[in-house]
Order: structure tokens, then C-alpha cells, then sequence
């Protein structure tokens, strides 16, 4: 499997693979122009350390960061604690019954709809679950009650499947063999803090997500990171349209009136949903369901959400039946992505994403209209060339980074070799600022003859 990198001042993106096998020394291929920084055509993991690392850390420090990721993190989470029990969400192709109603048309128009997004021609879960909203929509206008009846019921079936495959994902991480789950956390909780540790005189690092499942926030539990989203409240949060800038400060000690940011702080949006999203009582709530729960039936049957179902959980795009509701709260939630990245001198780094969303791919094509702004995409792989196209189609090779394949984007490879040091490290710093004084005035000493070589004295 090759890998593709472009960092730096490269001018086109660089393919390499393995050589002879070996997982620490590379080769450029041979359809690849050899770069500059490359002697012999081979190189090592540190050569590719040294050119990554101090690029991706001066990136990491722009004055707004944003963090987008996809799928990809959860799969590799979930190989690194249970290779034999990972999931794939269910993300594929649902089996629909042979009765139901106007299976073949479902069949067809999420074909179409994959096909309008650069997917191929076969639809996704997603997909599935949009065409057959549109189609229950336009059963109960034209009064086909006993169809609209059969959809719905196969609609909140194909659903609590989904979910339970979602919650079997979680469970294969908490359930792991304790070494490989302690492993496992210090690797999400490496990978998180690698972005989020940034100084209190930066904006606040904004990580969005398409997943459904609570893999982040667990991670982001584990190492201490407070997330800051749209829920207000404890017992049953409440999401709320009115975003205000709310954020974590401290007192230093001796100071008065002049608090600083807190540390460790991101601002957190889950853009297609989750699953512990319900609609209840026209609100949408975000209910208490512990991580890798086998079961959420009984969390979603508690007092207060009388009438609450499978068919109520907040999934992107299930929702409710007329217009107003089916934007929200996902309106909200796109627009807060739009602000986030379309603003100078901001930086995306996109994580396991595979670029099958039009509607984020546009705001990123947006996003990059801007000069001083810059996007790093890094992924395991690239099967479909999603990723190639969207970089072919975009014209701005110098606005965006290329981190692709498994040598370079494997979550254990990337946190240990290639991601910034998770810490917001000022000792670090000032000691290359010292060793570079100590350094330059032990060369000039070398240059000048000493006394017992008849030099003379200053």
C-alpha cells in the first residue's frame, strides 16, 4: 500500500512505500519525481518525523484551530483494543424487508443520492434513512396511511439496528482486555491532547465530528479535556439555539480581576447527531446512556419522555416530519462549523474523514477561498481517490497538507511519531533557545586560537 505526503514546500504530493518490507526504512516510487530532501531515493521514520512533526506544530498553533473527524478514529480505536471484535458502525448497505413499501424505489433513489455525493453508485445507511424520510413525508400528504404505517416501522427498526451496532462498537473498546484498553485510552488520550494543548492567548481548539458514537467523549473524559457544546444543564441537558461565548477561566494566585484561560478547553460538535440525542416534548435533550451500554432501551423509557422511541433518536437526517424541524438542531450546528473555518488565518485538520458529505466538503471549498487559511487531511487510505479528486478539484495546492496511508496515518504511528507533543511544553522551548546560545558561542570559541596556540588575548 503506498502513501502520499505533501508538507512543507513541496510542490506536488509524494508517493512512497515500504522498502523491502521494512516498517522503518521508505522508498519513493518510482512514478514520483525524487524531492529535495531525499539524498538516495530512501529514507527513515525520522526523516519523515523531522519533516512532519515541526510542520504540523507551527500549524497546530495558528490563531483558530479546528479539528474535523470522521469514522476513521473510531475503526482505528476499535482494532487497537479489540481487533476481532471492531465494527463498522453498520455504515453500509441496509437489508431491507421484501414487504416493504417501495423497497425497489428506496433501493434506487439512495443508489442516486450516493452517486450525486461521489460515493458510487451504492447508498449508504444515511442515505437509506433519507430517501425513506423524504418518501414517509409524501405517504401521509397523499394519505396512504397503511404504507406510511409499514415504512415507519421498518424505518425504526433499520434504526434500533443501526444504534445497537453503534453501541457494539463502544462496547468492544470498554469491554477489551485491560492492558489493551489502558492502551488504548493513553493513545486516544495522546491523540486529543496533541491538538488541544494550546496557550490561553489562542482561540479555543474546535473539534467537530461526524460520528455518533461517544468515542471522543470518552477519550476526552479519560485526559481531563472539558468539552464546551450547545447542551445546557446536568441531569438532562437541553440543547440551545443561543450559542453564547461561554468559556473556563482561573485566578492566578495574587492576582485579582485578571482571570486566564483554563487550559485543556475545546469547544465540541457532533454534526450528524449522536446517539444519545433524543427529541422529546419538542426539545432535544441529550440523555445519560453509559459508554458501550449493549442496551439503551431502558435509558430512553425513563420518566419525562412518555412516547419516546428508537424513531425519536437525534441521527442526521432522522428527524421529524415538517421542514422547521428537520433543520434543527442540525442548522445550528453547520452554521457553527461555517464560522469556525471560514475566517483568516485558520487552520483544519481533518482526521478519518472520507469526504462523502457535499454539504461539509462545500463549507471546506468556502474555507480555503481564503488566503491565509490552511488544510492538513490526513487518512489511512484512499480507495475511492475521494480524497485525490477533492484535491485535484480544489486548485489551492498551497492552502492544503497530504498525509496519506498507513505508514503515516495509523493512529498508533501518527500519535507516536508524527502529532506534536501533547503539552502546552515552554520548557522545551526555552531549552533549544539556550542549547542555540550555548551551541553558537561554543562554535565561535572554536574558531578562535587560544593563547597557547598564540592567540591573543581579549
Amino acid at each position: 500500500m503506498k502513501n502520499i505526503l505533501k508538507v512543507r514546500d513541496d510542490h506536488l504530493p509524494i508517493t512512497f512505500e515500504s522498502k523491502n518490507g521494512s516498517s522503518e526504512e521508505y522508498s519513493v516510487c518510482s512514478d514520483t519525481p525524487k524531492p529535495t530532501w531525499v539524498t538516495d531515493g530512501s529514507f527513515t521514520v525520522n526523516d519523515l518525523r523531522n519533516r512532519i512533526e515541526p510542520w504540523l506544530t507551527s500549524l497546530f498553533q495558528s490563531e483558530h484551530l479546528s479539528l474535523l473527524i470522521g469514522s476513521g478514529l473510531s475503526t482505528g480505536i476499535q482494532y487497537i483494543a479489540s481487533p476481532e471484535k471492531a465494527s463498522n458502525n453498520g455504515m453500509g448497505k441496509p437489508e431491507l424487508k421484501e414487504d416493504c413499501p417501495y423497497v425497489e424505489k428506496i433501493h434506487a433513489a439512495a443508489a442516486k443520492s450516493a452517486l450525486n455525493n461521489g460515493r458510487g453508485n451504492e447508498g449508504n445507511i444515511e442515505d437509506y434513512f433519507r430517501v425513506m424520510n423524504d418518501l414517509m413525508c409524501g405517504l401521509e400528504i397523499i394519505g396512504e396511511q397503511e404504507a406510511y404505517q409499514k415504512l415507519r416501522t421498518e424505518y425504526s427498526d433499520l434504526l434500533n439496528k443501526f444504534v445497537a451496532g453503534i453501541s457494539a462498537g463502544e462496547s468492544c473498546i470498554i469491554s477489551s482486555d485491560e492492558k489493551k484498553r489502558i492502551d488504548t485510552f493513553n493513545i486516544l488520550t495522546t491523540f486529543l491532547m496533541s491538538f488541544s494543548s494550546r496557550t490561553g492567548t489562542r482561540d479555543r481548539l474546535n473539534i467537530f465530528t461526524t460520528n455518533y458514537d461517544r468515542v471522543i467523549e470518552a477519550g476526552a473524559e479519560i485526559s481531563g479535556l472539558h468539552l464546551i457544546d450547545r447542551f445546557v444543564g446536568n441531569l438532562s441537558p437541553i440543547f440551545r439555539s443561543s450559542r453564547l461565548d461561554i468559556d473556563m477561566h482561573y485566578n492566578p494566585p495574587g492576582m485579582r480581576g485578571e482571570p486566564r484561560y483554563l487550559e485543556g478547553v475545546a469547544r465540541y460538535t457532533k454534526l450528524h447527531g449522536s446517539i444519545d440525542w433524543i427529541e422529546a416534548n419538542k426539545e432535544i435533550r441529550r440523555i445519560s446512556v453509559p459508554f458501550g451500554a449493549t442496551n439503551i432501551e431502558s435509558f430512553i423509557n425513563s420518566p419525562g419522555f412518555s412516547g419516546v422511541d428508537h424513531s425519536k433518536i437525534m441521527i442526521y437526517p432522522n428527524s421529524s416530519k415538517d421542514r422547521e424541524t428537520s433543520e434543527y438542531p442540525y442548522v445550528e450546528l453547520f452554521r457553527d462549523f461555517a464560522a469556525a473555518l471560514c475566517r483568516p488565518n485558520s487552520t483544519l485538520v481533518i482526521y478519518g474523514y472520507s469526504f462523502g458529505d457535499d454539504h461539509i466538503n462545500r463549507i471546506i471549498r468556502d474555507m480555503l477561498t481564503i488566503p491565509s487559511t490552511h488544510v492538513v487531511i490526513i487518512s489511512y487510505d484512499d480507495e475511492q481517490s475521494r480524497i485525490k479528486n477533492f484535491y485535484a478539484d480544489l486548485g489551492r495546492a498551497s492552502q492544503v497538507s497530504l498525509i496519506i496511508g498507513k505508514d503515516l496515518a495509523d493512529i498508533r504511528k501518527l500519535t507516536e511519531n508524527f502529532l506534536p507533543k501533547p503539552a502546552i511544553d515552554r520548557t522545551t522551548i526555552r531549552m533549544s533557545e539556550l542549547l542555540k546560545q550555548r551551541h553558537g558561542t561554543a562554535l565561535e570559541e572554536t574558531k578562535r586560537p587560544s593563547i597557547l596556540e598564540g592567540g591573543v588575548e581579549d
